[in-house]
């Protein structure tokens, strides 16, 4: 239970390890598009993590090729996103264009081969990783549907020039990164 806890609040993806920020920042103007994204990233997240723990662990270190740990990852990860591609364009064809260039960017998504990695670097067991992969996702969707919620209603608000679009944006990302802070120390593994 703690795990879950501290990967969702304490040490979330985006406020505090700053990692998926691309995503974060890119697909938070509007909630369908952010939820479905969410969506996305736990199911390749918790997939990718399981299966490259049991690749680590059952075919790179036992096989001494440690050196492939990184191509190995995100080759796990690209196959995966090319699955989920290919089911939202099916199943759901607008949230699929709404995604846009950010879906196949899952690949590329720091935080999901982030997780994988630091799931291997924590030594942890294979129901532990799950736990993690899970806990990890649910945090960074938390912090997209948050922005989304955030942005949305900044567009009905008249704001200076200056402060308008981007900046607004970074702003906001600062101060909720903060907020989130606010749960440093309260669980620790």
């Amino acid at each position: 239970m703690a795990i879950i806890f501290i990967y969702i609040f304490v040490e979330n993806f985006v406020f505090n390890k700053f990692l998926g920020t691309c995503p974060f920042l890119g697909v938070s103007k509007k909630m369908e598009t952010a939820v479905g994204m969410s969506m996305a990233v736990v199911f390749v997240m918790i997939i990718a993590t399981l299966f490259t723990w049991l690749v680590h662990y059952y075919i790179l270190v036992p096989f001494d090729l440690l050196y492939m740990q990184i191509v190995t990852f995100i080759l796990i990860i690209a196959a995966l996103v090319q699955l989920v591609e290919t089911a939202m364009k099916k199943l759901s064809p607008v949230l699929y264009q709404g995604l846009g260039i950010f879906l196949p960017l899952i690949t590329t998504n720091c935080a999901v081969l982030g997780a994988a990695i630091l799931a291997i670097n924590q030594e942890f067991s294979f129901v532990e990783s799950l736990f993690y992969a899970l806990a990890a996702s649910v945090g960074f969707g938390l912090a997209l549907i948050i922005m989304a919620g955030i942005r949305e209603r900044m567009e009905l608000v008249e704001l200076p020039k200056a402060l308008s679009g981007t900046v607004v944006t970074l702003v906001t990302a600062g101060i909720l990164s903060l907020a989130f802070m606010g749960f440093q120390g309260m669980l620790k593994l």
